[in-house]
């Protein structure tokens, strides 16, 4: 493994400080809950050791959502970043070949790099919607070929995949006897009907996904990968024992309060998210120097300028940062150019959301 730190975590606002950040649109995530906000308070737990395989009851209630799933299906994880990091080392070796949706989540596309295999990024333009172009997708696909990886909802850009072009992919790998990820991490913050879970729709197919963005919880490290493969799931769950044998059970208890409640506390947050991407968008409709695809879940989009602003690129975000105390995740986060940058408007509060769009506006022009 040749590891490197990626612009995303050396960047991000907690690494840059918060406490430099009036307005802070880099997030990709609902607001952070407190324990009173889920009306939680911690019991006198046992601190043990955990089931290796995360609490039955926990991956009950995760796999209660996928038809045909069962809790033997999912393997609890240090959040989505920890279940990505265990698929792709536990598939992966130099001499393989994955096939990578790009822009993307860095961990999807770091760690295979630091594996050294062979790696054909799908590379998602603006031109095209971010829609993935699945004959293209198809043609890149090799002997060598063990992993197919997809976000949906998509990560920056928010742009969900239809269910008919899910299913083709499922059989695609199917057919080519390699794995289907799908990084499901938005699933709850869709705006039209989910997609099945993707891992419900064949043995081949591996779902990740996590308590971070939808439900604001990102400090319990609660993630999950779910496979109907037996033979898959005690390969996971080998790298998980060699990494940190089980979880938190503190995580883990917290996790089952959440999505015991996951109606109650899910409705209100997709209400707001809905109310929050009208913002945007009337902001984006009057905003005659930037650009977008509308996003279809999750609560982050990808504008793109459509000129290039004064003192470029570097400019724009410096005026942005120092001027106006307004964060946003640039385009080299996603290996992307930085006349592209994610805009995240879920985790800021409303009158912080207004300010910051206000201060890119202005940041593109003086």
């Amino acid at each position: 493994m040749r590891y490197v730190r990626m612009p995303i975590e050396m960047e991000s606002p907690e690494e840059f400080g918060y406490g430099r950040i009036r307005c802070n649109l880099s997030e990709s995530s609902v607001a952070d809950r407190k324990l009173s906000d889920l009306q939680l308070s911690i019991p006198d737990l046992t601190l043990l050791y955990g089931e290796h395989r995360g609490s039955e009851r926990l991956r009950a209630l995760i796999a209660a959502e996928g038809k045909g799933l069962s809790a033997a299906d999912v393997l609890i994880t240090s959040g989505a970043a920890g279940a990505l990091f265990i698929v792709a080392t536990a598939l992966l070796r130099a001499e393989d070949h994955l096939v990578v949706l790009r822009p993307n989540y860095a961990t999807n596309l770091e760690t295979p790099r630091a594996i050294g295999c062979a790696v054909t990024h799908m590379d998602l333009t603006f031109e095209q919607r971010f829609t993935m172009d699945l004959g293209k997708l198809a043609a890149a696909i090799t002997p060598r070929t063990r992993l197919i990886s997809i976000t949906c909802p998509h990560n920056p850009t928010g742009v969900t995949c239809s269910e008919s072009d899910l299913r083709f992919l499922v059989e695609l790998a199917r057919a080519n006897s390699c794995h289907l990820l799908v990084d499901e991490t938005y699933r709850d913050l869709s705006y039209g009907t989910a997609l099945p879970l993707a891992a419900s729709l064949g043995p081949h197919v591996i779902s990740v996904s996590s308590l971070s963005k939808a439900y604001g919880v990102p400090g319990l490290r609660l993630g999950w990968l779910i496979t109907r493969d037996r033979r898959l799931q005690e390969l996971f769950l080998a790298a998980k024992e060699q990494m940190s044998i089980c979880g938190s059970v503190l995580d883990e208890w917290v996790a089952e309060q959440i999505l015991a409640a996951r109606t109650r506390l899910l409705q209100p947050v997709q209400t707001e998210m809905r109310r929050r991407l009208q913002l945007v968008t009337a902001w984006m409709e009057a905003e005659e120097l930037l650009e977008w695809v509308p996003p279809d879940g999750g609560v982050v989009c990808f504008p793109r300028m459509r000129t290039s602003p004064p003192g470029g690129t570097d400019g724009f975000y410096r005026r942005l940062t120092e001027t106006h105390g307004t964060y946003v995740g640039p385009g080299r986060w996603f290996e992307m150019p930085d006349s592209c940058f994610r805009l995240g408007y879920g985790w800021p509060a409303g009158p912080e959301l207004e300010a910051g769009l206000r201060a890119i506006s202005a940041a593109l022009r003086a």
